[in-house]
């Protein structure tokens, strides 16, 4: 059997809003694009390697465009997502105001372990800011999630918010290493993770 490509598997999840720019973070994220004209897709995924700390992490992440109006996303795309990515647009309050919603469906539906990070996307667009930056950082601070506003049509933050919640999403994996399988260490190694493999 051919070695795999990568050392490990991260499935990420995107959700907010219909409009905040999910698929355009997505697409600028994976393929370094931008265009305003995406059809929008029930669950396409969308796929990267990434050389990170040494390691190629094979990232995979679903757009949810299409279900939003229902607050509510298929099970099946929370069950076994590792990260999820809650974003809202900086120009539109109610989006804002729709964290919450999303939170509580991350709770009911995603593994509990998740990792999470909420963006505020269209940071460009300045002049038409109606959520303060303070105010994202508030509600992430609320509820112990990390946070970035974003610009996919300026590229601003998108691969730094990737690279952030695949770290917190190693760092994890790598302390479940260490108690499982290394109790006696203080840190485990670069090395010592590539062991770990994550299937679908």
């Amino acid at each position: 059997m051919a070695k795999k490509a990568y050392d490990l598997l991260f499935k990420l999840l995107l959700i907010g809003d219909s409009g905040v720019g999910k698929t355009c973070i997505l697409f600028r994220f994976s393929d370094d694009a931008f265009n305003t004209t995406f059809i929008s897709t029930i669950g396409k995924l969308r796929s990267r390697v990434m050389l990170f700390h040494g390691l190629f992490l094979y990232t995979s992440f679903r757009d949810t465009a299409g279900q939003e109006r229902f607050y509510t996303i298929t099970t099946s795309y929370y069950r076994g997502a590792m990260g999820i990515m809650l974003v809202y647009d900086i120009t539109n309050p109610k989006s804002f105001d729709n964290i919450a919603k999303w939170l509580r469906n991350i709770d009911e539906h995603a593994n509990e372990d998740v990792e999470k990070m909420i963006l505020g996307n269209k940071c460009d667009m300045e002049d038409k800011r109606m959520i303060s930056k303070e105010r994202g950082e508030a509600i992430a601070r609320e509820h112990g999630i990390r946070f970035l506003e974003t610009s996919a049509k300026a590229n601003i933050n998108i691969e730094k918010a990737f690279r952030e919640l695949a770290e917190s999403i190693l760092n994890k994996q790598m302390a479940g290493k260490e108690q499982t399988e290394y109790p006696d260490k203080v840190r485990v190694t670069t090395q010592d993770i590539r062991g770990i493999r994550k299937c679908c």
